[in-house]
C-alpha cells in the first residue's frame, strides 16, 4: 500500500542493496481508479514493478449481483457509502457495459472486469473468493483478452471513479 513517493523511496532503498522491489499491492478496479491519478501506477510503469490489485471486483459490486433492488447483505456492507441505493444505481451503466462485453466473449461481468485489469501488462489482479464456483469464475478471466476498443469502452465508462 505504498504511494508513489513511498513507493520511489522502497524502490532506491533496496537497489542500494542490490534487492529488487517487486510489487506493491494497492486497492484498484474499474469502480476504484485511484493509482491512475496519484502516481502509482506511473512509478510501478517506470520502475518495472507489479501492481498487485487488491479488491479487483470492488467487494463484489462489479459482478453484477448486486443493485438498487438487490442490495448486498450484512452490517458491513448496508452501512458504507459505496453499497448506498444511490451508489448502486449510478454503478448500473457500468454493469450492463460489463454484461455486454461479456455476452460478446461468454463471460461474466466479473470475468470482463478482472480482464481489464490483467490487459495492463504492469496489473497482477487479486479477487478473492469465498467458494470453488467463484474461484473457477475468477479463473475465467484468463481464458479470452478483450479487444483495444473494449478496454476503452469500460475505460471511459468508469472515469467517475477515476479520483
Amino acid at each position: 500500500n505504498y504511494s508513489a513517493e513511498q513507493l520511489r523511496e522502497a524502490h532506491a532503498a533496496l537497489a542500494k542493496r542490490g534487492i529488487p522491489l517487486a510489487s506493491n499491492q494497492v486497492e484498484y478496479s474499474l469502480l476504484n481508479r485511484k493509482p491512475e491519478v496519484d502516481g502509482v501506477l506511473d512509478a510501478c510503469r517506470e520502475l518495472g514493478i507489479t501492481l498487485i490489485a487488491q479488491t479487483p471486483l470492488a467487494g463484489g459490486r462489479l459482478t453484477g449481483k448486486y443493485s438498487a433492488r438487490n442490495r448486498a447483505g450484512g452490517f458491513f456492507r448496508r452501512v458504507l457509502p459505496q453499497y448506498s441505493r444511490k451508489a448502486m444505481e449510478e454503478m448500473q451503466p457500468v454493469i450492463k457495459l460489463l454484461r455486454e462485453i461479456g455476452e460478446r466473449h461468454s463471460k461474466t461481468p466479473s470475468q470482463v472486469a478482472l480482464r481489464w485489469l490483467i490487459e495492463n501488462p504492469v496489473v497482477l489482479p487479486i479477487p478473492g473468493a469465498k467458494n470453488g464456483k467463484q474461484a473457477m469464475d475468477n479463473a475465467g478471466a484468463l481464458s479470452f483478452s478483450l479487444t483495444a476498443e473494449e478496454v476503452e469502452m469500460l475505460s471511459q465508462a468508469t472515469m467517475a471513479w477515476r479520483k
